[in-house]
């Protein structure tokens, strides 16, 4: 057979072969701010993810929502660290009751959200009650959860998985620092970890210096033959070769 057939075959037997690698970016803790409408000039593969009841944050939801982003809540939860959560916070003192009614009035507010992931909540991460309590509400909704990995020790991934609700997992945080040095580098580690492994999610969020980064780094996913998607175009789970935590929840 000649050789220009054998490549033929091999792209429609094996077509994975063909594909690009992917990744996904997105970018969280979006509300506060006026400034935060920035992250919107980023490409609209980007995914964005809103914290509940700020004073931004629906009117960007819908206007990121407008130019077909993918939409999270940003949802969030009980830190180690005892850092005030804000509105539609998740703590372990809560039960079931009052789990879910918090979350279904974040959820009214910003209704077309196709999931969440969690802000801060490297404790009630780790609580299995509270994490079985929330993938259970997200499961009947359909909903997926982006496991933002603010703690090593985290269970909501698992619990996710194990209801078989669509999960995933971040890999990389972009900008601990604000530094185009380390935001480069950072998102060198995504490249490799998107080679690596196919698929990878990296976490950012909306500061000036992030967007001016972002606008540089992006054009180098091509270079690499790595696609930057929306979150919902990604597979089941992908697991962590990186255990970074955040510097600050």
């Amino acid at each position: 057979m000649p050789y220009f057939l054998i490549l033929l075959a091999l792209f429609f037997v094996f077509p994975a072969l063909a594909k690009n690698h992917q990744v996904a970016i997105v970018i969280d803790d979006i509300g506060y701010r006026a400034t935060d409408a920035q992250v919107l000039t980023l490409p609209k593969n980007v995914t964005y993810s809103f914290l509940p009841h700020t004073p931004y944050g629906k009117r960007l939801a819908i206007k990121a929502h407008q130019r077909n982003s993918d939409i999270l809540l940003h949802i969030p939860m009980e830190a180690k660290n005892g850092k005030k959560m804000g509105p539609g916070g998740l703590h372990s003192s809560m039960n079931e009751d009052s789990i879910r009614a918090s979350l279904q009035k974040s959820f009214d507010e910003i209704p077309f959200a196709i999931g969440m992931n969690n802000h801060m909540g490297s404790l009630l991460t780790e609580k299995l009650q509270h994490m079985t309590w929330t993938m259970q509400f997200l499961k009947e909704r359909q909903h997926l959860f982006l496991d933002s990995m603010t703690t090593q020790e985290s269970k909501a991934g698992n619990i996710a998985q194990k209801l078989g609700l669509i999960t995933l997992r971040r890999q990389i945080f972009l900008d601990n620092q604000l530094s185009l040095q380390y935001i480069s580098q950072q998102f060198n580690k995504l490249i490799a970890v998107a080679k690596a492994q196919h698929q990878a999610i990296a976490i950012a969020h909306p500061h000036p210096e992030t967007v001016t980064a972002l606008k540089r780094l992006i054009p180098l996913l091509k270079e690499h033959n790595i696609d930057l998607v929306p979150i919902s175009s990604l597979s089941l789970h992908i697991p962590s070769i990186e255990n970074s935590i955040a510097v600050t929840e």
